[in-house]
């Protein structure tokens, strides 16, 4: 009864608040240690500090970021961007999501020699990253990212970030025992096999130039409520082709998986057992780089200790894909996006969004 999983932190966010407070000291420090702390923002005092850089109190927004599992010799891709703002009464959670394909203007990074400009977002990350040698790192690449999503949502500065691996939410979700979800359109795997195995991939497509690589059966999960496997869960939201509106239904499948995964950790059969709540808290400090701008995972816990999956909020930026001469260059928001950020960054959403009701994911 010392546990919880924090959802507006990708679901990966294992904290110790909530309800009767029984562990220790060392146990908190046992699961807060197993998070990676990283400076993820360029700014050495937020990472691993030992004094507290700031407390945790009012509006506060947050970056969320999912990789696939990469060497750091392939440069690291933003698959997933999602921005969590919690209102200064800190009882709710909205979340949206930037378009991986969004074309926006990509600040100057001195760090890479990188002089800025204009492409898709899901290259910021890559444009950050180098650091040398063919080498490249994701935390440094976070950072590029974050300035970039800043300078197209207007908010001054992110309150605290996280880099999710895809590969961990795998084994979170295997932890718990599986999670339930309902699915809301049917969905084949370009990635997997009906048995959880990768597909064969054409010879011709060896050199990574093909948009569909693969061949052979595919994975299907269609319309309904179904306890899916952790390979399940992870190949579900990863899929965009063959859907009617790409990246904006895979959008909707990742926010709707982060309030499935909150519901499911915060079920008595997690909770309640040690064992299990043991390996969930084990899986998701092996998923997470976590930088709290001086507090510790543990403390974000006790900050956010107040939402649950009911108080949160999924939005859907509209959008529109760009097409020139036939070919597709990338996504762009509509004009309304830009009063919608301006809301986030002054703190009256509840306000836009009695306005805007369009904005509410309402098949979350």
């Amino acid at each position: 009864m010392w546990a919880r999983l924090c959802a507006i932190f990708g679901c990966v966010l294992m904290v110790v608040s909530g309800g009767a407070l029984i562990a220790g000291q060392a146990v908190l420090a046992r699961y807060a240690g197993a998070v990676d702390n990283q400076d993820l923002f360029g700014d050495a005092s937020s990472a691993g500090a030992t004094e507290k850089v700031s407390d945790i109190k009012g509006a506060q927004n947050i970056l969320l970021v999912g990789i696939d599992p990469r060497t750091d010799e392939q440069t690291p891709l933003s698959d997933s961007i999602i921005v969590v703002h919690i209102p200064q009464s800190m009882d709710q959670a909205y979340i949206f999501s930037v378009p991986r394909d969004l074309v926006v203007d990509i600040p100057a990074f001195d760090k890479t020699g990188f002089r800025g400009g204009r492409s898709k977002i899901n290259a910021a990350m890559g444009y950050g990253s180098a650091i040398g040698n063919g080498k490249h790192d994701p935390v440094q690449g976070f950072d590029l990212l974050a300035k970039t999503v800043q300078q197209l949502t207007g908010i001054d500065k992110f309150d605290s970030g996280a880099i999710i691996n895809f590969g961990g939410f795998k084994k979170i979700v295997d932890a718990m025992g599986g999670v339930t979800m309902t699915i809301d359109q049917n969905v084949k795997s370009e990635h997997l096999q009906p048995n959880g195995k990768p597909r064969p991939r054409l010879a011709r497509c060896a050199d990574n130039t093909c948009d569909h690589p693969y061949y052979g059966p595919q994975a299907e999960y269609k319309v309904g409520t179904y306890h899916l496997q952790g390979w399940q869960a992870l190949d579900y939201v990863r899929q965009r082709y063959g859907l009617p509106k790409s990246d904006y239904d895979r959008q909707r499948h990742q926010q709707q998986f982060i309030k499935a995964m909150a519901e499911q950790a915060l079920s008595k059969d997690v909770i309640s057992n040690p064992a299990k709540l043991d390996k969930v808290l084990k899986a998701a400090g092996d998923a997470l780089t976590f930088d709290g701008n001086g507090n510790s995972v543990v403390d974000w816990g006790f900050a956010l200790k107040g939402i649950r999956s009911q108080n949160m909020t999924l939005i859907k930026l509209p959008g529109q894909s760009m097409i020139v001469n036939g070919r597709y260059q990338g996504e762009a928001l509509d004009d309304s996006a830009q009063e919608f950020f301006a809301a986030v960054k002054e703190d009256r959403l509840p306000d836009f969004i009695f306005k805007h009701p369009e904005y509410i994911n309402k098949e979350g």
